[in-house]
């Protein structure tokens, strides 16, 4: 899960990006990163670190241009080393920046291929580069090389990436000169939509993750990239489309409306916020099918996804809905946070209870799913300390019982709480007096409902079904060997150690 974005404008897009970034911010705290490009010189800056904190003054007043793309990232394939902070950069053909969001599932092959077929070195473990690479050779094929680019030759090669590049990508890049490309996976697995604005001086373009960015910056939303599709806008504002792929098949991330997107944002069709009170009326449903005498005196969501979702599961089950946990907002995303201690202490730092709203009730908590089972544990913990009598705890979606190879760090398996666990046995980890769980069928006709378009989601997560057809059970053992916590801390360690080592050189 990562955000991008991209402009085309009249004026200086500087700012624009940067506050554009500032509300995909929710999709990566790891990373973040600018790239422009004015008449010759191109401008980049990026690092570890919030977009607040990696921009400073100095650093808006070099990205001067009105052409230019950004990202927010954090990290699932690759590493946390700022030397795979993005957008990254090849110098030939042209010049050409990109930034991506998703997961390449044969990085491996393709890095293989670009050393010995295309002659192109590979400077980090980001399988973000990989995609650049293979769209930058594939343009040097499709064009002659002279300074006058034709679309046709941007599609050509965007085409070209689909038949080499499995998995899911969302991705934007800048062409010096030329404009920008945006393109997406043949499954349209993440997210990518784009809108225009009107000025006095003419027409802009915005392309990002989110349509929330486009809010935010009075652009109006035209619609998705569709799944395969490449959206060409060049320096003159021209915007050119395409469909680039033999057998596109819209296969949205299921998990995307659960717990990914902001709740303005419009994802494929599917308003997010309305896609979640209906995750809510499904559960309500479930409730008075399964548990029609239930003692639920007051429905607590768990800050801030699952709160649309608790409060149409409330009022559809005719029970209060209260606060009862403070969030400090200066704590990141727990589900995102690299190493699970930090995980555990970041919990307690992050979620405060209001013990009034436990004492002597039956509390129904209501998350947006229990992934590795870490908050969920602590907050029954939390609740009981409080004074519940009893603690109950629903999630929005199902159990999360496998890994997602698309992008999101969903870790490795014996890391997931519902991993060959039985629902009981989930229940008895957590700690609670009762648990429900979303259907599958009724998460996925919650979030349908919004787009009779869609014909199928990725879900992959919850029924290990991988849309892309070419997950074999070797590439999941090696994913999550390298996704593991240990594995990530061995990492984090070795980074460490070269760094003492050049202090000690030094």
């Amino acid at each position: 899960m990562c955000g991008v974005i991209g402009m085309v404008a009249k004026g200086p897009v500087n700012q624009d990006l940067y506050e554009g970034l500032t509300v995909l911010q929710h999709r990566g705290q790891d990373a973040a990163g600018i790239i422009t490009y004015d008449n010759g010189q191109l401008s980049l800056r990026k690092s570890n670190g919030l977009v607040r904190d990696v921009f400073r003054t100095r650093h808006m007043m070099r990205l001067t241009g009105n052409v230019g793309i950004g990202h927010v990232r954090y990290p699932t394939a690759g590493c946390e080393s700022s030397a795979e902070a993005q957008p990254f950069y090849v110098n030939s053909p042209y010049g050409i920046s990109l930034a991506h969001n998703g997961n390449l599932t044969n990085t491996e092959e393709l890095q293989k291929e670009l050393f010995e077929s295309d002659r192109r070195h590979i400077n980090t473990n980001s399988d973000s580069e990989v995609l650049l690479n293979v769209f930058a050779h594939e343009l040097s094929v499709s064009h002659n090389q002279d300074d006058h680019l034709e679309p046709e030759d941007l599609f050509q090669a965007v085409g070209e990436v689909h038949r080499r590049c499995h998995g899911a990508y969302a991705a934007v890049s800048m062409i010096n000169g030329h404009g920008i490309v945006a393109f997406r996976d043949p499954f349209g697995i993440r997210p990518l939509c784009f809108g225009e604005r009107i000025t006095d001086e003419g027409r802009e373009y915005l392309v990002a993750s989110e349509s929330v960015a486009m809010d935010m910056l009075g652009f109006r939303r035209i619609r998705e990239v569709a799944p395969g599709e490449a959206i060409y806008i060049d320096m003159d504002g021209v915007l050119h489309t395409q469909q680039c792929a033999e057998q596109p098949v819209l296969s949205p991330c299921l998990f995307e409306y659960v717990y990914l997107s902001r709740p303005d944002s419009i994802i494929d069709g599917v308003a997010v916020h309305k896609a979640r009170l209906r995750m809510g009326e499904r559960l309500a449903a479930k409730i008075r099918r399964e548990w029609p005498d239930h003692d639920i005196d007051v429905i607590i969501p768990i800050p801030d996804t699952s709160r649309t979702v608790a409060m149409q599961l409330a009022y559809q089950l005719g029970v209060e809905s209260r606060e009862g946990f403070i969030k400090n907002r200066y704590v990141g995303r727990t589900f995102i946070m690299p190493g699970q201690a930090k995980r555990k202490k970041s919990v307690r730092q992050k979620l405060n209870p209001i013990p009034l709203e436990f004492e002597d009730k039956n509390v129904l908590l209501v998350d947006d799913s229990v992934v590795r089972g870490t908050t969920s544990q602590q907050l029954v913990d939390l609740a009981r300390e409080s004074g519940a009598r009893r603690v109950y705890l629903a999630s929005a979606a199902p159990p999360v019982r496998y890994p997602n190879v698309y992008g999101i760090d969903m870790p490795a398996p014996e890391e997931l709480i519902a991993h060959h666990r039985s629902e009981p046995e989930i229940n008895e980890a957590i700690g609670a007096d009762r648990l429900l769980y979303q259907d599958l069928e009724d998460l996925e006709a919650a979030v349908a409902a919004g787009n009779p378009e869609i014909d199928r989601f990725d879900s992959s997560c919850f029924n290990g079904e991988y849309v892309t057809g070419d997950v074999s059970e070797a590439y999941l053992r090696g994913l999550s060997q390298a996704r593991a916590d240990t594995a990530k801390e061995q990492a984090r360690s070795d980074q460490d150690l070269e760094i003492v080592d050049v202090h000690n050189q030094a």
